[in-house]
């Protein structure tokens, strides 16, 4: 079955937008086709303070892969390129990347490791600026 995703990309370490573009490349190759990606969006940290600003994206993904697979993908992406720690009751902290799943379909989930549509989504421009560039 195929699914409709929205994702948000961001990176605040390193060449932002290599690790961008790496990253939209790596979920080309492993999580399915990108039907849209929104422009980089500069924005200051969210949370928490650091003199690095953030580099965000949204990115539109058509995939096969069912919402934990998608989820243990773009973890395993993560990791793979450096992220060493998630976000743990909200203590935010620099990354090299980061990759939220926003949406899945219509689908609404609220797990202990998965919540769909993102819960805090609405309240970060980082979000929703790119979100709305590449909505329907």
């Amino acid at each position: 079955m195929q699914h409709t995703v929205y994702l948000g990309l961001g990176s605040n370490l390193g060449n932002r937008k290599a690790i961008l573009n790496e990253a939209i490349s790596l979920i080309q190759n492993r999580v399915g086709e990108v039907v849209r990606q929104s422009s980089f969006l500069e924005t200051e940290p969210w949370g928490f303070e650091s003199p690095n600003n953030f580099l965000n994206a949204c990115l539109c993904v058509s995939t096969r892969h069912a919402p934990h697979r998608l989820l243990e993908t773009t973890q395993a992406i993560e990791k793979e390129m450096g992220r060493a720690h998630k976000t743990v009751n909200r203590q935010y902290q620099d990354r090299i990347i980061d990759i939220d799943i926003l949406m899945i379909d219509d689908l609404k989930i609220n797990e202990p490791d998965l919540k769909v549509p993102h819960p805090l989504m609405e309240e970060r421009d980082f979000v929703m600026v790119p979100l709305k560039e590449i909505m329907p």
